[in-house]
């Protein structure tokens, strides 16, 4: 007969594999290619989705398809439980009609109303709220937290306003606002960006989505109320009206991730202030930024698509409780791994 105690040893045992192995299980964050605008997914370990923004429309679904490629196939999963929508910006919102035809989403969140007086962007604003009526929305406020599963996501602007308290950890003097450059009020949707700061155990990753440089600087002056990151989603995909050393030197991540377009993003300008943060190891691209020549594009490990065409490769990074991530690189079969800090 099977001794009572030595089943029950072995019973535990597998108990405690089974526990160790969920508890291990990775955040996955895929970067879509949607041509310099932005579409990030990230899949919890608790198999929530998170997808931030939805790229472009009008592209005969080239973006809806590319979202639910990586979606289905790599992420394995059939349903995006949270679509946040950083603005009202054609590159980041206007995928949403083809998105719902395609996959089911859980809820949307946004800033509010539109603010933008054009009627393109009126136009736009009204395609957004077809698409998703009857769905259930979340209103992003400064201070709140996203209620998904395996992550903590918390808003630090939106609609034009910033958080009031710094975060856990963060709220000293920042030394890179002396002297920084003032650049005028942006009055469009740009600085009405819905910003997150997304924390995973140990790490930390920063998406403010095309917040703009007079904005940064009240987030971040004379007191960085953000602390410090580990990965850097670079604002406005790399473009000089956004990305302020008070920023990104004071944020000083380990890894930058710009989303930008063959013929969009990656400014010379704040492209120099992205690689000279203090504790950058690398930054990765989605495209070759054609106009930039190598003195302002990563190397070529670390870009995506290197072509003009529509090749529409990503990006996919796996992190760790611990701190620690990889990012791999599907064109050239490269990853690198980056090590947990402590």
């Amino acid at each position: 007969m099977f001794p009572m105690r030595i089943f029950i040893g072995f019973l535990l045992s597998i108990l405690l594999t089974a526990g160790l192995q969920a508890a291990e299980k990775p955040l996955e964050i895929f970067f879509i290619d949607v041509e310099g605008g932005q579409s990030t997914l990230f899949v919890t370990p608790a198999g929530q989705s998170l997808l931030i923004d939805t790229g472009w429309g009008y592209n005969g679904f080239r973006d809806a398809n590319r979202i639910a490629m990586v979606a289905n196939k790599l992420a394995h999963i059939k349903k995006i439980d949270y679509v946040l929508i950083t603005h009202y910006h054609t590159d980041h919102v206007g995928g949403v009609p083809q998105l719902a035809k395609k996959m089911t989403v859980g809820a949307y969140i946004d800033h509010g109303p539109n603010r933008e007086t054009t009627k393109d962007s009126a136009t736009l604003f009204d395609e957004y709220q077809a698409a998703t009526a009857g769905a259930t929305k979340i209103l992003a406020k400064p201070g709140d937290t996203l209620p998904i599963k395996g992550m903590k996501v918390t808003f630090v602007s939106a609609d034009g306003n910033l958080i009031d308290q710094s975060l856990p950890g963060a709220g000293q003097a920042n030394q890179f606002c002396e002297g920084v450059e003032q650049k005028a009020t942006d009055p469009s949707e740009n600085a009405r960006s819905v910003g997150s700061v997304i924390e995973f155990g140990a790490l930390r990753i920063v998406d403010l989505g095309d917040l703009t440089w007079a904005k940064e600087l009240q987030l971040m002056c004379p007191n960085n109320k953000l602390g410090h990151a580990d990965i850097y989603i670079a604002s406005h995909h790399g473009l000089d009206q956004s990305n302020s050393p008070a920023l990104v030197h004071a944020l000083a991540p380990r890894v930058a991730i710009i989303d930008n377009g063959n013929k969009k993003g990656a400014s010379p300008s704040a492209w120099d202030i992205i690689k000279s943060s203090p504790g950058l190891q690398d930054i990765w691209q989605l495209h070759f930024a054609d106009a930039n020549g190598s003195e302002h594009n990563t190397t070529d490990p670390y870009i995506a698509n290197v072509e003009d065409t529509d090749t529409g490769y990503y990006l996919k990074l796996t992190a760790h409780e611990d701190g620690s991530f990889q990012i791999f690189n599907p064109r050239n079969k490269y990853s690198k791994e980056y090590p947990a800090l402590h």
